[in-house]
């Protein structure tokens, strides 16, 4: 049932925003962004309020909230659970009183979410089952959305651990982070041929891994702090690019 792509894709885009923002207003009341050497935060630089960001991340949470529902009444109301985890793990990475993602967890949470979940779950109430393929599809996209989360964080080692954030990035060191970024890409390659091996032309996505050689080269080759934020521009188009490809070679297949 096609259309309900439509909804799955804006619930996935919502949360993401919703995250987004949630991490901008709970690092921000922190004081965890004081010191930062990524992108300017709207709290943290004063661009806009507390309350404003705060408001801006439910509201993007009750979006989802709203095309989830609509998804739910149409295949299954379980979907309703899941989405409540969803906004919950969404708003806990760094809200609350003990945030998962300060204690080196966020990958583990990114390749679930952002990975398993959302392309299982969008397979699911598409064709109201889960083929083997949409599994392994989606721990080839979590591998390469937690491949920017780890640049994310080799880029933010030195202010983080000043700040108390014990992010994984931390607590291995930037050398182990390196080799956990290359691992994650080799192994999203490896999910692209496990997915052909089902669907021939899915292999055409393995392409993509072409623009991975940049940043690759950079991270072995020791790049650091504010010099990562391109590295992560580069990681988020193979990222897309992959994305779509395998997308495209799912369906030709």
């Amino acid at each position: 049932v096609w259309w309900r792509a439509v909804p799955a894709m804006v619930v996935s885009l919502a949360l993401q925003i919703g995250v987004n923002y949630a991490n901008d207003y709970s690092d921000g009341v922190k004081g965890t962004d004081e010191v930062r050497v990524g992108p300017t935060r709207l709290v943290a630089s004063g661009l806009a309020s507390a309350r404003e960001v705060r408001v801006a991340a439910f509201s993007a949470f009750g979006v989802a909230a709203v095309m989830g529902l609509v998804l739910a009444l149409v295949t299954t109301m379980w979907l309703i659970p899941v989405g409540l985890v969803c906004i919950a793990a969404g708003w806990f990475y760094t809200g609350g009183p003990s945030p998962y993602g300060y204690a080196g967890l966020g990958e583990a949470f990114v390749f679930v979410f952002f990975g398993l979940l959302a392309t299982a779950g969008t397979t699911y109430v598409i064709l109201e089952e889960i083929p083997s393929v949409a599994v392994i599809a989606g721990a080839t996209t979590g591998l390469l959305s937690c491949a920017l989360l780890v640049i994310n964080n080799l880029r933010d080692i030195s202010t983080d651990r000043v700040s108390g954030k014990r992010t994984l990035a931390v607590r291995i060191g930037d050398q182990r982070t390196r080799v956990l970024y290359m691992l994650m890409i080799l192994g999203a390659a490896m999910g692209v041929v496990a997915c052909a091996l089902q669907r021939p032309w899915s292999i055409l996505a393995l392409c993509g891994f072409a623009l991975a050689i940049a940043p690759a080269k950079a991270v072995r080759g020791g790049t650091a702090g504010g010099a990562l934020i391109p590295v992560l521009g580069m990681t988020a188009r193979v990222q897309l690019v992959v994305g779509v490809m395998l997308a495209a070679g799912i369906a030709a297949s």
